[in-house]
Order: C-alpha cells, then sequence, then structure tokens
C-alpha cells in the first residue's frame, strides 16, 4: 500500500497527487550507479600517454596492446630516433583518440574509466 506523506491517507498506487489533502506525491527513484571495475584503466592517464610519450608506445603497453606498442618502440629505437617523428605522431594521433572519447576500450575489452 502507499500512503501520503503529508496527510497518511491511502493513495492509489499510481497516484501523483493526494485526492485528501492536494499534496504531489513524487517517487524517489533509485539512481543506478554503475560499477566501476578495479581493474579498469584511465582515459587520461592512456590519453597523456599517448601524447607525451607515444613514440615509446607507452599509451599501447598501459592499455594492453604490446604489439602495437612494440612496434612503435621498435620504430623509434632501432632507428636510432630517425623515425620517431612518425611513431610520435602516431602516439600523438592515438592519445587523442583516447581523450575525445573514439577509443573507449582497453585490449581486454574493459571500458576506459574518466
Amino acid at each position: 500500500m502507499k500512503y501520503c506523506p503529508n496527510c497518511g491517507k491511502e493513495l492509489k498506487k499510481d497516484a501523483d497527487i493526494c485526492l485528501n489533502c492536494g499534496k504531489i506525491i513524487r517517487e524517489e527513484k533509485e539512481e543506478k550507479v554503475k560499477p566501476v571495475n578495479p581493474n579498469a584503466k584511465s582515459k587520461i592517464v592512456a590519453g597523456i600517454l599517448g601524447i607525451l610519450l607515444g613514440c615509446f608506445g607507452a599509451h599501447n603497453f598501459y592499455l594492453g596492446y604490446t604489439g602495437k606498442a612494440v612496434a612503435q618502440l621498435l620504430m623509434t629505437l632501432v632507428s636510432c630516433f630517425i623515425l620517431s617523428p612518425i611513431s610520435a605522431t602516431w602516439g600523438l594521433i592515438e592519445g587523442i583518440l583516447i581523450l575525445v572519447g573514439n577509443i573507449s576500450k582497453d585490449a581486454s575489452g574493459r571500458e576506459l574509466v574518466d
């Protein structure tokens, strides 16, 4: 049963207003809180790593994309930093994509958290 919090009169199940006292009845809706995975990676950390250390693949190591990370790292180190502008641009673009939300999951498929 549902009762008016103002006058205590019994209300209909779907009543929005108490017909006895005129009080507006609002159902308190429970906010559904999405549980946060404790293993979730931070979108901000990944984006900043991509922007600042993208030529070394730091953001991809952080997110678990080991193959891409090793490719960026080797491109930079094996070429004695000659190709580092290419891998740095690659990292910069991925860092921006992470921050704006186009890349939103890590290698395990978990959503990145803000």
